[in-house]
């Protein structure tokens, strides 16, 4: 299946560098300069990947991102950023960015991310089971939905796959390293604390009191783990 995918940039030159490279890979590629019009082209177009530089004109990609995930809960959102600070990274992050890319990169590498986020995208093949339960949890792993006490709780396509990989172990100590080899893909190239974000923010989506979790625990030294039940 052919993903379509929108970079938004506001310098043509790059974004018509990703432009051709993400053609050769086979995507299908739309193109906006500005945040404005990146949300216009959102609410028309169907859209699986967006490519969001951080430094915008008018409303910047963080405001762009946050709007995005509002909107379209289950779009796949990549940053790049010109810096290299941690707190841009993690700002990125926390307004429900997948994953982060630091200007100037390597074309091959995007894609690489990109094929990596597609993963977290598919839904499971029909056939296989379809749905999975640690009360008060439920997921429909054939649709990606995730639910609590019934009540659906929207997932980034990154924060559903961490779920979905601690309810099927529940008990089991994960390093940050295992976790990026089953989220991210063995290629993934960054900073392991973009795991740490991703739970920071499903904990508080999903936790009663994000800083008290009764589900998913910090096994200091080492990493996370789904608390089994008693």
């Amino acid at each position: 299946m052919e993903r379509s995918v929108m970079i938004v940039e506001d310098e043509e030159s790059i974004r018509k560098f990703v432009k051709i490279n993400l053609d050769r890979a086979g995507y299908k590629v739309l193109e906006a300069s500005s945040g404005e019009e990146g949300i216009e082209i959102a609410s028309r177009e169907k859209l699986d990947i967006v490519v969001l530089d951080v430094m915008l004109p008018g409303i910047d990609g963080f405001e762009v991102c946050k709007k995005l995930r509002a909107d379209h809960p289950h779009l796949g959102i990549i940053m790049l950023t010109a810096k290299s600070q941690d707190i841009d990274k993690i700002m990125g992050l926390e307004y429900g960015t997948d994953d982060y890319m630091t200007k100037p990169f390597n074309p091959t590498e995007l894609v690489l991310r990109l094929k990596s986020l597609e993963r977290r995208l598919e839904p499971e093949k029909e056939g296989n089971s379809l749905t999975m339960e640690f009360k008060p949890f439920r997921i429909d792993v054939y649709s990606r939905q995730f639910y609590k006490n019934d009540l659906e709780i929207e997932l980034t396509p990154t924060e559903f796959s961490i779920a979905k990989l601690f309810i099927e172990n529940p008990g089991k100590a994960f390093k940050r390293d295992e976790i990026l080899n089953h989220v991210w893909g063995v290629d993934f190239v960054g900073d392991s604390k973009i795991v740490d974000v991703n739970i920071r923010r499903l904990r508080s989506k999903i936790e009663e009191d994000s800083s008290q979790p009764s589900f998913i625990e910090t096994v200091w030294g080492v990493g996370y783990r789904w608390k089994s039940k008693d």
